[in-house]
């Protein structure tokens, strides 16, 4: 499968590149720091990546020391995460899945796991601009939250891990957390270094009205320039049993004159027999921040995902997506669109692996590179395995490139391996047409007036699937507002 990088010039340029296609245990607070120990101690640990043992050791040394029955799932997961994290390298340009990506600015700061919530004088500062009662994680931290369970239908648990008191939920969390095996480094980071586990659980047959709201705020951050980056690791899980239905929105910002850190969130969700999950991923975080997301879906027969995501934030932003599909008749929509105003990599990795009949997967990708500096990344695998008959895929990337020495790459990689499907996959890589600019011209619209229109069209194709009004308003007041001041700033 090839994978072309375009680099917007004088005129358009591009080079095509070709690329090779339980029963509980009862919990011990040692064992993890045994394991690194021993590691470390071993004849193998010259095999180990030094820096990555370091950060394993901060990451430990962050976690709170307490610990209970409840905490068992969390405690088994830090402990798998601990044993994968250990024998992983630190991602370089050298792996196929980083070749664009260059993660090097977070492995040359100073990285500091955050041990504790902030203040009360940092929490007075969390926004709570929302039309929804939300669940806010501060420095990745699960807060107090504005967030009513009263309001929530019979046997729906919204909350932290460590206050879960229905055993039947905690024995579900417990057989299902964690359990994925296409993970990367950054994921381990995320299980071993959780300090907490925000479970959304919704029985059988039941429809949530309301989106569960969650808002991530960055409020501890050093100053721009800064080698320090402090480091947060919140964590979610959701399922949603057989026939049941809820909205999740994510938002991520950051608290005004944070500037350097590093956000490393995970979301897994468990769709069930018949269920519906509709998934909001809205990205707004510091341009001089790192910012890697995983999302992890597993869908049962007849149960449908859908993710609209907008990502405008980050120095680095990377979103990685996993979606299994594990029963016929499933339907998987993903919708994304990525903005890059500055010196910013907008990475988005997706896979979703359909091995089921009548399977249903729709993906566009749209993003807009508006800085000489700035680059976008995709790298969307969809794979029909064998058994995956009648089978309706589609995947199409569009990218917009405004300035001179704008990048994109793209990789659509479509892998069929059933013989009765309908499939589909294609890229599109270009700056505005001329013939479109005219079209506004000769009604008498200038110039400038004719590309703020289109590029802001562009986008809003994505953001009008955003399935709350409230929400696509505020994505559209901020994307409008970076545009601006990205004309303000070539002006």
């Amino acid at each position: 499968m090839a994978a072309l990088t375009f680099t917007h010039q004088n005129l358009l340029h591009f080079t095509p590149k070709l690329m090779t296609s339980k029963p509980y245990l009862k919990p011990k607070r040692t064992k993890t720091k045994l394991s690194i120990q021993t590691i470390r101690e071993s004849p193998q640990a010259s095999f180990t990546d030094q820096f990555v043992l370091q950060l394993a050791d901060s990451l430990e040394d962050s976690l709170p020391s307490s610990s209970s029955s409840s905490s068992l799932p969390l405690q088994k997961l830090r402990d798998n995460s601990s044993e994968t994290l250990l024998s992983t390298q630190w991602p370089s340009r050298k792996d196929e899945s980083f070749r664009f990506t260059d993660t090097s600015f977070i492995k040359n700061s100073d990285i500091n796991p955050i041990s504790h919530p902030p203040n009360s004088l940092d929490l007075l500062e969390v926004s709570r601009d929302t039309q929804f009662e939300s669940f806010n994680f501060v420095d990745g931290f699960l807060v107090d939250s504005s967030f009513s369970s009263s309001n929530l239908p019979d046997g729906v648990y919204v909350g932290s891990l460590s206050k879960l008191s229905s055993e039947g939920i905690l024995k579900r969390v417990c057989e299902l957390l964690g359990d994925f095996e296409w993970g990367d480094l950054f994921w381990s980071v995320n299980g071993l270094g959780a300090p907490d586990l925000m479970v959304v659980y919704v029985p059988e047959g039941c429809r949530v009205e309301n989106p569960i709201y969650l808002k991530y705020v960055a409020v501890e951050g050093a100053d721009k320039g800064s080698k320090k980056m402090p480091l947060s690791n919140p964590r979610v899980f959701v399922l949603v049993e057989k026939g049941g239905e809820v909205g999740i929105v994510e938002e991520f910002v950051a608290k005004v004159g944070s500037e350097c850190y590093w956000t490393n969130s995970v979301l897994e969700v468990v769709v069930g027999e018949g269920a519906k999950v509709s998934h909001s991923y809205v990205q707004n975080q510091s341009l001089s921040a790192a910012h890697i997301k995983w999302t992890s879906v597993r869908q049962e027969k007849t149960s449908t995902y859908e993710l609209v995501e907008v990502s405008t934030g980050g120095k680095l932003s990377r979103h990685n997506v996993h979606v299994q599909q594990l029963g016929s008749d499933t339907v998987t929509e993903l919708t994304t669109f990525h903005l890059s105003v500055g010196d910013q990599t907008q990475d988005l990795h997706s896979r979703i692996v359909l091995d089921y009949p009548r399977g249903y997967s729709q993906q566009l990708h749209k993003c807009i590179v508006a800085h000489s500096s700035g680059q976008a990344v995709f790298d969307g695998n969809v794979k029909v395995n064998r058994y995956a008959q009648q089978t309706d895929a589609g995947q199409l990337t569009r990218s917009l490139l405004l300035e001179p020495r704008a990048t994109v790459n793209v990789k659509p990689n479509l892998q069929i391996i059933a013989d009765d499907v309908k499939c589909s996959h294609g890229a599109a890589i270009s700056d505005l047409e001329d013939s479109q600019l005219f079209y506004f011209q000769a009604r008498g619209i200038d110039l400038e007036t004719a590309r703020e229109a289109l590029v802001f069209s562009f986008g809003t194709e994505v953001i009008d699937k955003l399935p709350y009004s409230f929400v696509q308003k505020q994505v559209k007041d901020h994307v409008k507002a970076l545009l601006k001041s990205r004309r303000k700033g070539s002006s």
